[in-house]
């Protein structure tokens, strides 16, 4: 779920915005809408496989991350006809399917005999299903991504600062495993001398004007037992975003963003927190899976320097991190909606998705990623793999924008600003969402 993201320079090509790969565009092109991130230079790559294999030819629309919600939004909302394919943010999907935006893909699945059953169970729930845990499919899960950790392992095996943390703490500095546990480690760095540098215990997300907040605060409040709502009664809510175990969930995560947070960090998001990792200034890091190629291969933090690991369980033993990445889904404007559907076809073939993740993409594919190999085919497989075991995700309702804006307000009031309590910020939310679904005629 990455709707309006701010990317640090270097993550996304500048060159990919608006991008046409085709020098000459034929009656069979296809157009590809997504955002311009490293991702998409991977499945540039990939696709010239398509182009070989079908004749089809291949255009790419990619845009920045700041406007890509704004853009593709408005593109299917007017019913243009510039994408053929595209992959669209996760909680995009009530509402493109509500409105007619996307094709249907039960029909083609079955015909090409495409199982949602060998994908990774989330990713399906995630990115195709609308309404949710019901078998109406209208994208394939194309990239997979979640919140987790990275932590500068070079740090946490300096015999000096292993020594001196267990003698405090009274257990050995490593990886947490729980949010106590990463508390712990955060207050140890906060502030700490190394190498003649001051550096801080970790970066978090705080950003205000997208999402950003809202992906940081749930990945912790997931964990401690908040719920979007009643098992037994949709959207009642009353009792389940502001229960008891929620508002320690949201008061651990103002306590983090307190104690243990860099200078300047009250509007971080994905981007700033990369530039705090590469730059040396924390011990740990929040992000989404998809920056970690970039930080494995950086000449400074890189290598042998950096560790993964999966978002910590709450106090009740509760482990959960928060959904990201986006299915592919065919236009139902498009003309060439027989192409797309080619395209999806090759796609889902578990040669392409092999080669998508050897690429830099994440795929979603069971062969893929329940490989024996797959654990050790990169540094941080393991980690990304634990982690989409347990991913949670934000409301994909057709009024998702409205929900956001409340939480990204209500978070950020109380955790940066410091306004009211935790209690006070979950039963304003509570208020704000009952007022959307009651404009939405669902409540």
């Amino acid at each position: 779920m990455k709707s309006t993201w701010k990317l640090a320079l270097g993550l996304a090509s500048a060159a990919l915005a608006s991008t046409a790969v085709s020098k000459v565009a034929h009656a069979e092109d296809l157009t590809l809408c997504w955002a311009a991130w490293d991702p998409a230079n991977a499945l540039v790559e990939l696709s010239k496989d398509f182009t070989k294999e079908t004749g089809i030819g291949m255009k790419f629309e990619f845009v920045p991350w700041t406007n890509y919600a704004d853009r593709f939004l408005n593109e299917l909302n007017s019913h243009g006809k510039l994408c053929d394919l595209i992959i669209g943010d996760s909680q995009w999907i009530g509402g493109a399917a509500e409105n007619g935006h996307y094709v249907k893909l039960n029909d083609f699945f079955d015909k090409e005999k495409i199982s949602m059953d060998d994908f990774v169970p989330a990713t399906v729930v995630g990115y195709s299903e609308w309404p949710k845990n019901t078998p109406n499919y209208w994208a394939l899960p194309a990239m997979g991504d979640v919140v987790g950790w990275t932590y500068r392992k070079d740090w946490f095996s300096r015999p000096e600062l292993k020594k001196e943390f267990k003698e405090k703490y009274g257990w050995d500095l490593a990886p947490p495993t729980t949010f106590d546990q990463l508390k712990q480690i955060a207050e140890f760095f906060q502030k700490r001398q190394i190498d003649g540098k001051t550096v801080y215990g970790a970066s978090i997300y705080t950003e205000r004007g997208s999402e950003g907040i809202t992906m940081g605060a749930m990945d912790v409040l997931y964990s401690y037992g908040f719920q979007y709502e009643n098992p037994k009664k949709p959207y009642e809510m009353e009792g389940f975003v502001n229960s008891e175990k929620s508002v320690k969930g949201l008061e651990f995560y103002k306590a983090l963003y307190d104690c243990c947070t860099p200078p300047g960090a009250s509007n971080s998001y994905m981007g700033e927190g990369v530039d705090a990792f590469k730059s040396g200034q924390v011990a740990m890091h929040m992000n989404f899976a998809f920056t970690w190629p970039g930080l494995q291969k950086d000449e400074n933090v890189g290598g042998d320097k950096i560790g993964y690991f999966v978002n910590p369980k709450g106090p009740d033993g509760d482990q959960f991190a928060q959904l990201g990445g986006q299915g592919i889904s065919v236009v139902s404007y498009s003309d060439k909606q027989e192409s797309a559907l080619k395209y999806i076809k090759w796609f889902a073939n578990k040669d392409v998705q092999a080669k998508w993740w050897s690429l830099g993409g994440y795929s979603c594919l069971n062969s893929v990623v329940k490989d024996p190999k797959f654990p050790s085919s990169q540094p941080y497989a393991q980690a990304f793999l634990d982690s989409m075991a347990v991913v949670k995700d934000f409301w994909a309702e057709p009024s998702y924008a409205p929900l956001l804006q409340a939480s990204q307000k209500r978070f950020h009031d109380y955790v940066v600003a410091g306004q009211g309590s935790a209690k006070d910020a979950l039963d304003g939310l509570v208020k704000d969402w009952t007022q959307v679904f009651q404009d939405d005629g669902k409540m």
